[in-house]
């Protein structure tokens, strides 16, 4: 099912099969996060979200339908990896990440976190417990009130400009967090107080995440994406 992607890599897909992914988020950001590991052959996942979907997720969740409202985020994405690679292994936790049970919940065993979380302070605590662990994470910052897919990068915290998220995260850490791993965009935010979005910066930011991790994970390979 994968020969596309074999075409592009090799044998090297059998290190995606391989590989062992916290994802903590399944919003806007973390589901398109999640689509793009099912479809790259990535089969080992464990997801982590408390919340269930609701109408207001339709215009940017690719998770959320309206079949699907009031229904757990975690059963869902269970529901459609299983639908696209029947050899998945999808652990849910329907939990709310936390700094207090942060060390009952996250391993040494993951090849790489991703936060696509929007807690503050759960993004604080993954940070230094990354660090602290010598795990490999990669965060995602702000994407409300943008509109401009394309300004998308991937950074050291210490980067980032024009985004009130990072800018809260990294005057609350030492300066030994500051090279943390971050996707951001540096256009202003278009509106303040209330959250808008439009439907192609969590998809673009979330398959940007999706290919630098598998590039992590390929990273002494001769085929990964460039």
């Amino acid at each position: 099912m994968f020969d596309r992607l074999e075409l592009l890599i090799g044998k090297d897909i059998e290190k995606l099969n391989k590989a062992n992914i916290l994802l903590i988020g399944l919003g806007g950001v973390g589901g398109y996060v999640f689509e793009c590991l099912i479809r790259s052959g990535i089969e080992n996942i464990t997801v982590i979200d408390y919340d269930k979907f609701d109408i207001t997720n339709l215009n940017r969740q690719i998770l959320a339908t309206n079949e699907t409202i009031n229904m757990k985020k975690t059963e869902i994405a269970l529901k459609r990896a299983l639908l696209i690679n029947s050899n998945c292994h999808i652990k849910t936790i329907d939990v709310a990440l936390k700094e207090d049970n942060i060390n009952d919940l996250i391993s040494d065993s993951y090849d790489y976190i991703i936060d696509a979380c929007d807690d503050v302070k759960t993004k604080i605590s993954l940070i230094k417990y990354a660090k602290d662990h010598n795990l490999k994470l990669i965060s995602c910052m702000g994407t409300a009130n943008k509109k401009n897919p394309l300004l998308f990068k991937i950074t050291n915290l210490d980067k980032t400009c024009n985004d009130p998220l990072a800018k809260k995260i990294r005057t609350s850490l030492p300066k030994k967090y500051l090279n943390a791993k971050v996707l951001w965009s540096n256009e202003v935010p278009l509106i303040k107080g209330n959250l808008g979005t439009f439907c192609a910066i969590p998809m673009t930011a979330g398959a940007i995440i999706a290919q630098y991790v598998i590039n992590e994970l390929l990273k002494n390979n001769e085929n990964h994406f460039r």
